[in-house]
């Protein structure tokens, strides 16, 4: 048995759900914020996948690299503003951040 375009996306698609689970269901930010993570992981997955078995001029390698510098970014400034919610409000809790409004 070998490895298919079907298998690859099937991972993808999992990681994808519970990435998306994730973001939904969670109240704490780093949870949510690993939810994130997650779902880039399943793009980069597909990317891949689909440099390998569909012949293109582009490599799926080179836009995952991208993905990951984003998301490195991303996640860098994401916790900038966590860090900042706790030192404002000493919880992480997303349900207390309406509060940085007033």
């Amino acid at each position: 048995m070998s490895i298919t375009l079907t298998h690859y996306l099937t991972v993808s698609a999992i990681l994808f759900s519970l990435g998306l689970l994730c973001v939904i269901t969670k109240k704490n930010a780093v949870t949510v914020l690993m939810g994130v993570e997650l779902i880039l992981n399943a793009a980069n997955i597909n990317f891949i996948a689909f440099a390998r078995f569909v012949d293109t001029d582009l490599d799926g390698q080179v836009f995952a690299v991208f993905v990951i510098v984003t998301a490195a970014a991303a996640a860098a400034v994401a916790l900038a503003i966590v860090l900042n919610l706790y030192e404002r409000l000493r919880s992480i809790d997303l349900d207390e951040a309406d509060s940085l409004a007033r």
